[in-house]
């Protein structure tokens, strides 16, 4: 009950003074029935009486023609005088607006701006959702995001009216529902006053439209998250720039004026934890603007019929909890996100469907790319016409003069945006909560290839170029749609996809080894060629997530080694099973036949992910078909591993080696090894050529990193074969195969090895002074650091360190044993060995008396951070025996250095970097340890 209505709710008065008032009310009751009432006098109210008691009230001519009242006829018909706040006539607030009819009909007048909301349309949900129209371009801060979305609906509560977000989270159905109901609550997204009466006409009334000026998405705190600095919504500067509504959608644009008082002033002490600077786009760091587009959308009369899950193929999932019944073990359902697609001709063995799926080009993006984009589009059409579709996919260019955004909740849009320290695509969607169909999709794509193709990736791209070489990245550069308001909860909403800066990374290494061979020109039609290929590769990545399709890291390794030198088997296959992976370039070694470059067309897991979600089936035999359709997940072309599979994120470091991002073949190792090979053949080609008149001043240091980068990846990911575990996704009892299998420990030890003798050695890092000595910095940026050699060297071997002596790593290895059966447990690698393997590489020099280069003592000393960090603040994550371990190898190579330490004729920066490790190491052996 609303507070103006509910009677416990009033200001009471002292009994007493209760009792006297009711005692004088009745005796004026009592009095006027006698006594007219005084002239000028205000007249009490008769007395309220109920049941038989009460008296009517003359109606009719009659009782008009009755002549004047007086006495106590006059106070029964004296006029009730109007409630000031009662809401205005519907007519008189709308007086001189214009009406938009759509959903929620909008009627604007200057820049007044209400929402017409029918009577039929409270308590109906809808969905309601905030696009990031446009923003300040850095920092995550980037235009044409896909913001949060909930299933909504308008209540209204005497004369006020909240706009609530349901919770779709949970549900039942029966009895179990009202306890649903009670356990979990929605959320209030905003409130607002009745702005006029109902319309007896329309049934509909009036709300204020500004509340909407607010910050309902939640951006300041992921402002507050870039910069540090606390900004907020300023109303009196923030406006609707501009609305459209039709049948099933009404649209407001809202332009938000985000303020701070004040920027402060640098600490006078520099921070030991380093903040990021304020906004540096903006002409004054205290104000800026920010587009939200609010989407009212109706919800389909009748939902979809659902399709669930199966984990053996990878699909977005639709998730909730069921309370329904408490006699199922697992209380989750998971439904299949995917778009509504029947067939014009069910009985046809191929129709064109009611709705086909369709994706607008927005005008924003460049016209030399459209064709690319288009193509990226509609090859997925090849997977639809497997299952009896023709022209499942339909890509429409919006006209350049369209006075309409296509970041409304109807149009699904292909969108290009750019941004000062900007580079990826992503590709989200929205679904009705209630059976996973995708009603919408805006896929946003920076504009990294411009500049890509013209090898500016690395510099040009603001602080990634710190990253690039060696330098910690700036905090708080997250991604635009994970807003901290309303979310749906369907699990895609917090899904990120890197590809589009990590292909145009890869682009950039790819052209720099054709040129430096020269086999491509810069600038010349192979190169713009090259790009091309890469959009459309790019864009088919992005629509397929939004055809609701996860990444598949491990579809790569479906194609054979072999088969990637074959130019025949490339042109028609491809080079990969999956465009839903992160693709690397098919580089040839020198010599070697050059096959295709880059993914060109679908892979076979596309195909059979398409199938299983969208293949028409009768309800009846939908369950048997589908289990039919996912048991091919044994066939080796049809390989599964999603972002969990491949880690680097959150608890999960990812311990299959086949699971990754960026690699090529059914052996990866193999893969990084090649890398190594082909980043060398760059940097010996770059250094032997010489520097030309005109040309641009970081074109060598950028092809330098562009083979840093390269190495940086492989070190991480041949970290996963040491330790590492084959893992499938079949069902209990479906195959018999084991979910779980260790990797072979001939394939730990290799990859131990090839960390030995080819990322830790200083014979893999070798550059001439002549060209160190060349290398220049930009001018015009003062903040761009030159290339820092050791770092970047650093940064490539650290990962390795990171990931052998993490916790998990170790785990795995004391529990490899396990796994296997004891008449197979010989010639297991154990955790002694990859500490003692790791050691005796890092500090190899100990043994030979030799000298130790520069390079190396940097990659020791971060060894030994590690070790002293293990002696010194075990966590709880350790496994005890990995602290033993830890231990008996830390004594050892103290003695090591000892004896090292002794050897006369070394250098004095050895013998000081001698001295200084077996100190460190000598007291964090002899410290207590602080476990937790």
């Amino acid at each position: 009950m609303h507070p103006a209505n509910d009677p416990s709710a009033r200001p009471r008065l002292p009994v007493t003074l209760r009792l006297s008032a009711l005692a004088a009310a009745a005796l004026l009751g009592a009095c006027a029935t006698t006594q007219p009432a005084a002239t000028g006098a205000p007249s009490p109210a008769a007395p309220a009486t109920t049941g038989a008691e009460a008296p009517k009230a003359a109606t009719g001519p009659a009782a008009a023609a009755s002549g004047p009242a007086t006495g106590a006829s006059a106070v029964a018909t004296r006029p009730t005088p109007p409630d000031p706040t009662a809401p205005k006539p519907f007519a008189e607030v709308s007086k001189g607006a214009t009406r938009q009819d759509g959903l929620f009909p909008i009627w604007r007048k200057d820049e007044k701006v209400w929402l017409e909301i029918p009577r039929s349309a409270l308590n109906k949900p809808f969905l309601f959702d905030v696009n990031i129209a446009s923003s300040i371009g850095e920092r995550g801060l980037y235009a044409s995001q896909m913001g949060p979305s909930t299933m909504a609906e308008w209540r209204r509560i005497g004369n006020q009216v909240q706009l609530i977000a349901l919770n779709t989270q949970f549900r039942a159905q029966g009895g179990s529902q009202r306890a649903v109901e009670q356990a979990f609550s929605p959320s209030l997204i905003g409130s607002v006053g009745v702005a006029s009466a109902d319309d007896a006409e329309r049934k509909a009334f009036l709300i204020d439209a500004g509340f909407l000026l607010s910050d309902i998405p939640g951006y300041s705190t992921r402002i507050e998250a870039a910069f540090r600095l606390p900004y907020g919504p300023d109303r009196a500067n923030s406006y609707f720039e501009s609305a459209r509504a039709e049948a099933q959608l009404s649209t407001l644009a809202a332009r938000m004026h985000f303020v701070t008082a004040r920027i402060p002033a640098p600490p006078m002490t520099p921070s030991p934890v380093p903040m990021p600077s304020p906004p540096q786009t903006v002409p004054d760091p205290r104000s800026f603007f920010v587009t939200y587009v609010y989407n009212f959308q109706a919800l389909p009369e009748t939902a979809m019929r659902p399709r669930l899950t199966d984990p053996r193929v990878g699909h977005f999932p639709q998730s909730f909890t069921d309370f329904s019944s408490d006699l199922k073990a697992n209380p989750r359902v998971h439904y299949v996100r995917r778009w509504r697609l029947e067939k014009k001709d069910p009985a046809a063995e191929i129709s064109e469907p009611v709705t086909p799926i369709t994706f607008w080009i927005d005008k924003n993006v460049p016209e030399r790319y459209r064709g690319a984009v288009e193509g990226g589009i509609v090859e997925w059409n090849k997977a639809f016409e497997r299952i009896g579709f023709k022209n499942a996919v339909v890509a429409k260019q919006q006209p350049d003069d369209a006075n309409w955004d296509n970041m409304d909740g109807k149009h699904a849009s292909i969108r290009w945006f750019v941004g000062a320290d900007v580079g990826f695509a992503i590709g989200p969607s929205r679904a009705d909560p209630r059976s996973g169909e995708i009603l919408d999709a805006d896929i946003g794509m920076s504009d990294v290839f411009a500049r890509g193709s013209r090898r500016m990736i690395v510099e040009d791209v603001g602080r990634s170029a710190a990253t690039a070489q060696g330098m910690p990245a700036m905090p708080g550069a997250f991604t635009a749609h994970g807003l901290p308001g309303f979310a749906s909860h369907a699990g895609h909403d917090a899904h990120f996809c890197s590809y589009a800066h990590e292909a145009a990374a890869e682009m950039h290494f790819a052209l720099d080894i054709l040129e430096a061979r020269g086999d491509i020109a810069p600038d010349s039609p192979e190169a713009e060629a090259f790009v091309q290929q890469v959009i459309k590769d790019t864009i088919m990545h992005e629509v397929g997530h939004t055809l609701g399709l996860k990444h598949n890291f491990k579809a790569s390794t479906t194609i054979a080694g072999a088969q990637l030198k074959d130019k025949a088997f490339t042109d028609a296959n491809s080079i990969s099973g999956s465009v839903m992976d992160y693709n690397a370039y098919n580089i040839a070694l020198k010599g070697e036949p050059q096959a295709g470059f880059n993914m060109t067309t679908l892979g076979a897991y596309d195909y059979w992910a398409i199938e299983y979600a969208y293949k028409p089936l009768d309800a009846a035999a939908e369950g048997a078909e589908l289990a039919r359709i996912a048991a091919r997940s044994t066939e080796p072309a049809l390989a599964f591993g999603d972002d969990t599979d491949a880690g680097g994120f959150g608890p999960y470091d990812g311990m299959d080696p086949l699971a990754n991002r960026f690699d090529l073949g059914d052996d990866p190792l193999a893969y990084y090894k090649r890398r190594l090979q082909l980043s060398q053949e760059l940097w010996s080609r770059v250094q032997e050529r010489p520097a030309q008149a005109g040309e641009d001043p970081l074109r060598r240091p950028r092809s330098m990193m562009a083979g840093f980068n390269q190495l940086y990846r492989s070190a991480e990911l041949v970290g996963k074969y040491v330790g590492g575990m084959h893992a499938v996704r079949d069902l209990p009892g479906t195959t018999g195969r084991a979910s779980l299998k260790p990797v072979e420990p001939a394939k730990q030890r290799e990859a131990l090895q090839f960390l030995a003798t080819g990322l830790f050695s200083i014979d893999s890092f070798r550059f001439k002074p002549e060209f160190l000595s060349s290398l220049t910095v930009d001018y015009n940026e003062w903040d761009r650091p030159s290339v820092n050699l050791p770092a970047a060297v650093a940064r490539v071997q650290i990962v390795a360190l990171d990931r052998l002596l993490g916790a998990p790593t170790a785990q795995r290895l004391l529990d490899l044993p396990g796994y296997v059966p004891e008449s197979q447990r010989k010639g297991l690698i154990s955790l002694a060995e990859v500490y003692g393997t790791l050691q005796s590489s890092i500090w190899s020099e100990l043994k030979s008396g030799s000298e130790i280069d520069r390079l190396r003592r940097n990659l020791q000393r971060e060894h030994l951070k590690r070790v002293q960090a293990l002696l010194l603040r075990s966590t709880s994550s350790l496994p005890p025996d990995a602290l033993s371990l830890a231990r008996l190898h830390a004594t050892q190579l103290q003695a090591d250095l000892r004896k090292a330490a002794a050897k006369p004729g070394l250098s004095i920066e050895t013998q000081a970097h001698l001295a200084d490790s077996l100190g460190v190491l000598t007291e964090a052996l002899r410290a207590t340890m602080q476990r937790s």
